[in-house]
């Protein structure tokens, strides 16, 4: 009675003696400041919204130009089109007081005009994808249309400062290739994996497709990318994840890892505070879109949408369908510690709280350790982990009321989940098995100590070291940056995206490499001002027959899925994308060649690749694919196993795949990519109810080696030249397929590349410790190959100029 009593802030009741009024003065006051921190919100988010609505004109310029209008009209002069007089015939009078009103309409109309007109002037010049394919190469010379294209640009996009969501209005939509192209490209893919009487046949497949029901497909396809925001991003998202039945942990769910060579603090409670602190700070820089867009090169805008639902999201499970819920506000957290939730107040007096008050509350969960969880709590996460079909039905069931619904939603709507792990999270590159569990802890856990619906759980080890798991729905993962500004263009090279979860953990690492956080004992800065709100020990009823079941079905079967995971992290320290830059090769074509020929020493053949591209040069893009297996890397993986083969045509086979590499990226990324289409042009013939045996076996190629490239240097802040050890060692995600690799891989420096390899221990053909000796070799030949290259170039040069001395002496 005392709960349900502490839970009403106000009541009342009649008595024979009049009203019994009670209430609860501190709830209310909660409450108080929960609705004016809402209403804040929204006055704030109607200000950018308009901001962002007339952008890239300057709200400001309003009243100049309402001015402009008065003193023409004042002076005798016509403002354009007559506008004052064609207001004041249909307003009530032609008063001083009614003809200000109508120069004010006149100027708004006019300011209005000016506007569309420079944000449709600015989404015409960002269609242009002409720059993608310009060379940056020394000695190239970049074409006089891109030239005048980027003075143009840099006119309407940067003479006014953009919000984080400025340039969404102006952003293009996401072309629609032509069928024929899409044959084109697909046909050309998949040579290398076919021998010549099933390439016959899928190019029969291709033909008959085409030159059938592709026109009907892709009509209703053209009316969907008219019609529509984005043609591919609705249905990516609606059939890929949220359709998804299967588990998200290792599945689905994605993990970062911590700047490994800093160790701010050991300090576990102080460190975990510091970076909900700066959690919250990016938060707010995103609500008030403080936060700068990215832009590539300085002049083109990348779609910020992902940002919105990085905070106070959960993916809920459905039977069929999940569902992608995103909260407003959320002014709480919370923390998972033994199995044990707290509800964390992260806001008071109006403000955020100090890492050194958090601190306290964290300090207060820690000290609880002696608290056992209620029955059924400690698994409870397990249910996030399996099956979304059963997660869905015992929601619906066992948390529909009472506690259960209230706890629930407390931890759906936090702002994100905090797990307080017992382990440590270590590195040393003398026991590389430590990284490895430090990868497995964070993409897992002990499947129920990380809650796989939130939109990220962040994970602090019993020694203060960081890492986050984040679910895949809302945004992507490790999508790489390169371009080809990252051909040689020496320490200036460009980024061209910025995966969200990246940009926010490049952000702390930044700001506590960058600011003092922590004393000379590992606590945080700084003096509480007051006594932070204790934090609340969610309650739990679990008592009963099928929530029991339920969970332990869940336990075990999250067992079986992360004992099966084999997680390898390689740290390459032989070299980084140093040398591979006097070799005048994209690092990421460097790296994606030595992962071909790793696998075909690996598994005897080629295999389907997937590499995730950006499609952010569009309007709510997400992700392409690349195929890296082509006919030029095939020719020269060939070429590298034949001995026969001369060093000479080894290096040049290698360029040869690289630059093919390039122009399937940038394809990719101006929206000419391959499987995106032909996933939508599947989803519409299943609408239609039609059979496409081409489509069929397209979208069931299974992709056995699935990679992602980890940017970094997306913040400002981040200067690896003052602070080289802020870099990260990336994040890695589960195999895509039972018999294949999961592969992701960040270039942290000149000298040192990590790469994350995950494959199942049940499948028979595949390992993660002997992929990587794989990859390394294959990196270790790619070296020797250009040494060995450069000394036959010297040894001819050096024989040229003896031939010439002999001839001048003659």
């Amino acid at each position: 009675m005392a709960e349900a009593h502490s839970a009403v802030a106000f009541s009342f009741s009649i008595t024979h003696e009049g009203w019994d009024i009670n209430y609860d003065r501190e709830v209310l006051d909660l409450v108080w400041q929960s609705g004016v921190r809402s209403w804040k919100k929204r006055l704030a988010r109607f200000r950018t919204g308009v901001r962002n609505g007339v952008y890239p004109a300057h709200l400001q310029s309003l009243w100049l130009v309402i001015a402009i209008a008065v003193g023409l009209h004042f002076t005798k002069r016509h403002v354009p089109f007559d506008l004052v007089n064609k207001w004041l015939s249909v307003l009530p009078g032609d008063t001083l007081q009614w003809q200000l009103t109508a120069c004010s309409l006149a100027g708004l109309v006019v300011w209005l005009s000016i506007c569309y007109t420079m944000r449709y002037s600015l989404k015409l010049l960002l269609m242009y994808k002409g720059w993608m394919y310009e060379k940056r190469a020394p000695g190239s010379k970049v074409s006089l249309q891109t030239r005048l294209w980027g003075l143009f640009v840099k006119i309407l996009a940067t003479w006014n400062k953009p919000g984080l969501y400025s340039f969404q209005g102006s952003l293009p939509r996401l072309p629609l290739p032509s069928v024929q192209d899409t044959m084109t490209r697909y046909l050309r893919s998949v040579r290398p994996l076919l021998d010549d009487t099933n390439y016959n046949r899928m190019e029969r497949l291709a033909k008959e497709f085409q030159l059938g029901i592709s026109t009907k497909l892709q009509r209703y396809l053209f009316l969907k990318s008219w019609w529509s925001t984005n043609y591919v991003s609705d249905w990516w998202e609606e059939y890929v994840y949220l359709r998804g039945r299967g588990a998200l942990m290792v599945n689905s769910n994605f993990y970062g890892i911590d700047a490994i060579f800093m160790h701010p603090t050991k300090v576990q409670s102080a460190r975990a505070a510091s970076v909900v602190n700066l959690l919250l700070q990016f938060r707010r820089t995103v609500e008030r879109q403080e936060l700068e867009p990215i832009l590539v090169q300085g002049l083109v805008p990348l779609c910020s949408w992902q940002y919105e639902r990085i905070f106070n999201t959960v993916r809920a499970p459905g039977v069929e369908t999940d569902k992608i819920i995103h909260y407003q506000d959320s002014n709480h957290i919370v923390v998972l510690y033994r199995g044990c939730y707290y509800k964390v107040i992260i806001y008071h007096n109006g403000r955020i709280l100090r890492p050194c008050e958090l601190q306290i509350q964290i300090e207060h969960i820690l000290q609880q350790g002696a608290e056992k969880p209620q029955p059924g709590e400690e698994l409870l996460a397990s249910l996030t982990a399996g099956d979304r079909t059963k997660w869905a039905q015992v929601r619906q069931t066992v948390f529909a009321k009472g506690a259960n619904r209230t706890s629930l939603h407390t931890v759906e709507s936090a702002a994100f989940v905090l797990s307080l792990d017992e382990k440590p999270f270590e590195f040393d590159l003398a026991h590389p098995e430590k990284l490895d569990q430090f990868g497995r802890y964070l993409l897992h856990g002990n499947g129920h100590d990380r809650w796989f619906d939130k939109s990220f759980t962040v994970c602090v080890g019993s020694n203060g070291r960081i890492g986050f798991n984040a679910e895949h729905t809302w945004a992507d993962a490790a999508v790489m940056s390169h371009i080809w500004e990252m051909l040689i263009m020496g320490e200036t090279e460009q980024r061209a995206d910025a995966p969200v979860m990246a940009h926010v953990w490049e952000y702390i690492v930044a700001e506590e490499a960058t600011n003092p956080r922590y004393d000379e004992n590992g606590n945080t800065v700084g003096i509480p001002e007051f006594e932070p709100p204790t934090p609340k020990r969610l309650t739990w009823d679990l008592n009963d027959r099928v929530a029991q079941d339920a969970i332990e079905e869940a336990h075990i079967a999250a067992q079986k899925l992360l004992n099966d995971v084999d997680l390898r992290i390689l740290v390459h320290d032989a070299y980084g994308k140093g040398l591979m830059k006097t070799c005048r090769l994209s690092p990421d074509a460097f790296i994606q060649m030595a992962l071909q020929l790793a696998y075909y020493r690996d598994a005897g053949k080629f295999s389907l690749t997937y590499e995730a591209s950006m499609t952010r040069l569009f309007r709510e893009g997400r992700t392409e694919t690349v195929r890296p297996c082509t006919i030029e890397s095939a020719a020269w993986v060939k070429a590298m196993l034949d001995s026969n083969v001369s060093i000479e045509e080894r290096v040049r086979l290698l360029n040869a795949a690289c630059e093919r590499h390039q122009l399937g990226y940038q394809d990719a990324m101006c929206g000419k990519g391959i499987d995106r289409h032909l996933f939508c042009l599947y989803v519409v013939s299943k609408y239609l109810e039609i059979d496409s045996p081409f489509l069929q076996e397209v979208l069931s190629e299974p992709w056995r080696l699935s990679t992602s490239q980890t940017p970094h240097g997306q913040t400002s802040k981040m200067d690896l030249k003052k602070h080289p050890n802020c870099i990260s060692a990336g994040g890695g995600f589960g195999p895509v397929a039972d018999d294949g690799y999961g592969v992701s891989y960040i270039v942290a420096g000149e000298d040192l590349i990590f790469f994350h390899i995950s494959s199942k221990k049940s499948c028979g053909t595949t390992s993660s410790e002997r992929f990587a000796q794989e990859i390394c070799r294959a990196l270790a030949d790619m070296k020797y190959l250009f040494e060995e290259y450069r000394s036959l170039q010297k040894k001819k040069q050096s024989s040229a100029a003896i031939k010439s001395d002999k001839s001048e002496a003659k």
